[in-house]
């Protein structure tokens, strides 16, 4: 029940007042962007959602704009050349993430789920596949996310993620979401340049 209607009604409502109450956020967060560095606001990729369906996330851009494209943060030499000054303070509070509550009140995320592969993340896909952790929607934050985050093998992330699938019901949902809040306030899991994938591209 919860899986198949109650989860994507839970989304729907959390984000629509998070966004109410911080659309104040967004706005300043917007000015700073602009302020700080040229290019656009947001940042679009190309991501793997639900049954492998492209689809393209949305973040706040922390990186200049001739930053290559679709390539993860650990196979750019030098990758912190790339951050913009208010793009490192986003990226180490999360807030780069914000916009994706626009993706999850479209329906191609969830608020908790398997963090959205990057479309040519080909080794991180397949493993998922033994989990069946590419059938759900993938999240804003996830079970694999707030236990390890950047610092996971591909192996191990991958199976988190199927830990989630099997467990996945509206408390544990909430423990995610207490969780990664408290990660956040931590800073824990997020590492610039790392030998596994990272998500903060």
């Amino acid at each position: 029940m919860y899986r198949k209607y109650l989860k994507k009604v839970c989304d729907f409502i959390i984000c629509i007042i998070t966004v109410i109450l911080f659309f104040w956020l967004f706005l300043i967060l917007a000015f700073l962007i602009k302020l700080t560095s040229k290019g656009p606001v947001f940042f679009h990729q190309r991501r793997i959602g639900k049954d492998k369906k492209e689809f393209h996330i949305l973040k706040f851009r922390t990186m200049r704009a001739d930053t290559p494209q679709n390539v993860p943060t650990h196979l750019l030499e030098h990758p912190g050349q790339y951050i913009t000054p208010i793009g490192k303070f986003l990226r180490k509070t999360s807030l780069d993430e914000l916009p994706q509550l626009f993706n999850i009140l479209k329906g191609d995320m969830s608020i908790v789920g398997p963090r959205p592969a990057l479309w040519n993340q080909y080794d991180l896909i397949q493993e998922r596949d033994k989990y069946h952790a590419n059938n759900v929607r993938p999240g804003l934050t996830g079970w694999a996310q707030i236990n390890g985050r950047d610092e996971l093998p591909i192996p191990l992330k991958a199976k988190l993620d199927g830990e989630y699938i099997k467990t996945m019901s509206f408390v544990f949902d909430i423990k995610c979401i207490i969780k990664t809040i408290g990660c956040v306030i931590r800073r824990e899991g997020m590492k610039e340049g790392t030998p596994e994938v990272s998500d903060n591209l």
